[in-house]
Formats: C-alpha cells, sequence, structure tokens
C-alpha cells in the first residue's frame, strides 16, 4: 500500500518530469519499486530515455530493468508493436531467460491468444512452480475472458503457496461478495483481520457480510466488528455507527419475547445513533430528516 507522502513524491516528480524539469529515471524507479501502473507516463518518459544513446548508456546495466518496464507499459496501453520491440532486445541481451520468457507470455495473453499464453504460463511454472507473477497472470487472465469460476480457482491454488498476500485474500473475498458467496468471503476476511488486525476496512467488509449471512450469532459478531471499526477509526465510520444500529434492531427482532438476559443494552444503539445524527447535522444537514426516518423505523430514534 503507497503510503500518502510516497503519492505525493510521485506526483511531484511526474509534473517536474511533465514539464521538462528532468528526473524522469528517478520517476520510473520509483514507479516500478512502489509498484503503480502509471502505463501512459512510463512509455513516455521511458520512451525518451531508451530513444536517446546517451542518457541509455549512462543507466548501465539499468538499462535493460527500463526495457521491461517499457515493454509491460506498452502492453497496458496497446502498444504491442513496441513491447515486442522491447522484448526482442531483451531476447538478444537474455536468450534463454525466464524473465524474458515471462513477458514473451504477457504479449501473448495482450494480443488475446489465450491458450498459447496459458501453454506458455504453464510452461513457465514446471520449471518455477513459485513464480508469484505467473500466478497472478493466470488470475488475471481468467478474469479478461470473464472465466471468474477460473479465476477464484487459481485464486485458491494461488493461496495454498502464499498465504501472506494479503491483495490476493482481498480480491478472493471481493470476488466471492459479487457472487453473492457470503460464507466463502467471511473466510478470506477473517484471514486479512487475523493478518492485519488494525486496519478498519478488514472489519467493516467482515461485519458487513455477517450480517447479511443473518442469524442471531451473526448479528452479535458482526455488531462486534462494527464497534471495532468505530474504535478504528475514532468513532467517525459513519457506516460503521448505522450498523451497530442494524444489528441491534435485528437482534431485537430474533430475540423478542425472551427473557431480559437475552436481550441487548439499550446503551450502544443509542450512543451510535446521536453520533449519527450529530455527524449528519455537521456534514450533510439537508439528508438529516432521511436518516431521522431510517433510524424510527428501527425504533432507535
Amino acid at each position: 500500500m503507497v503510503s500518502k507522502t510516497e503519492e505525493e513524491e510521485v506526483n511531484r516528480l511526474e509534473s517536474q518530469v511533465d514539464n521538462g524539469g528532468g528526473g524522469a529515471w528517478e520517476y520510473l524507479s520509483l514507479v516500478r519499486k512502489l509498484k503503480l501502473r502509471r502505463s501512459d507516463k512510463v512509455l513516455k518518459h521511458g520512451c525518451s530515455i531508451l530513444n536517446d544513446s546517451k542518457k541509455r548508456s549512462a543507466l548501465g546495466s539499468e538499462e535493460w530493468t527500463l526495457y521491461e518496464q517499457v515493454a509491460i507499459a506498452a502492453m497496458d496501453c496497446q502498444r504491442l508493436d513496441l513491447a515486442k520491440d522491447c522484448i526482442k532486445v531483451l531476447q538478444k541481451k537474455f536468450p534463454g531467460s525466464k524473465r524474458v520468457g515471462r513477458l514473451e507470455a504477457m504479449l501473448l495473453e495482450a494480443k488475446e491468444l489465450w491458450a498459447e499464453a496459458e501453454k506458455a504460463y504453464s510452461s513457465l511454472l514446471e520449471e518455477n512452480q513459485f513464480d508469484q507473477v505467473i500466478h497472478k497472470r493466470r488470475v488475471a487472465m481468467a478474469k479478461a475472458q470473464g472465466n471468474i469460476s477460473g479465476a477464484i480457482e487459481w485464486l485458491n491454488k494461488y493461496l495454498e503457496i502464499f498465504m501472506a498476500d494479503h491483495d490476493a485474500w482481498r480480491e478472493l473475498g471481493e470476488i466471492y461478495i459479487s457472487l453473492q458467496m457470503y460464507k466463502q468471503a467471511s473466510y478470506c476476511y477473517e484471514e486479512l483481520i487475523l493478518a492485519q488486525p488494525t486496519i478498519p476496512l478488514y472489519h467493516l467488509t467482515y461485519a458487513d457480510v455477517l450480517y447479511t449471512l443473518g442469524g442471531l450469532e451473526n448479528l452479535h459478531a458482526a455488531k462486534k466488528y462494527y464497534a471495532a471499526t468505530i474504535d478504528l477509526t475514532g468513532g467517525k465510520n459513519m457506516r460503521a455507527l448505522f450498523g451497530i444500529c442494524l444489528c441491534v434492531s435485528g437482534i431485537g427482532q430474533l430475540t423478542k419475547g425472551r427473557n431480559k438476559e437475552d436481550k441487548e443494552s439499550p446503551e450502544l444503539q443509542t450512543l451510535s445513533a446521536l453520533v449519527l445524527e450529530k455527524g449528519y447535522k455537521q456534514q450533510s444537514p439537508t439528508k438529516l430528516p432521511l436518516l431521522t426516518s431510517a433510524l424510527k423505523s428501527l425504533k432507535l430514534s
């Protein structure tokens, strides 16, 4: 995840280079380091260096890294002719290189030659089953073809090997949610919360999934995770505050007629409703009547 400071530095360098102030290589290096996909800019400034023999030779061994970076950017921008030229230069310099072989397979993918690309990726994985980039390319290729079940299959296989990849768990969770496969999605967010317990988004999404699944146990758990989101955001997450209200209302309906011990204490939902109303008054006063009406329908106002 790119920090605000890093993003500001990238934007500063980008503006500087765009306005002829120099620093193109520094900009390209930072984009690569942060794994950003500013492909149009990479293509423009990368080619300006590669087309200048003096600037290119000044890079030393980094020249080949730039050829690779420009090749990938060219594929993103559908400049497949340029990508092919960059790959040819790399093939000549590094004959038989697996890294260059990966670029060749990516070019086949960019041309939508799916069967040939899959064959090339499979061949590369036979030689190195721990190549993360190739596993991820298979997922991307399945999604590009609209094969969501295939993307799920490849993601699950990838996570069997690389269980610590948080981005992959989140991507899988999002796919499951889009397919309304909430039980499977809940497992993904449990993994994310275990690995990164201080990220509010994971608690919030997990709470949403539990609330959607419904049932008394899930509603109680959802309420706890909404509360955790509120705690992690300093009480400023409106969605989590409203989630508390929804959970308490749902729990109240499911426990209607039961003993007092089974029922919810009114303190948390009352406080959540008050904070919600205060937030709406400050940030969106015109929508306050809608909130008041919604809370009344939940018997919380």
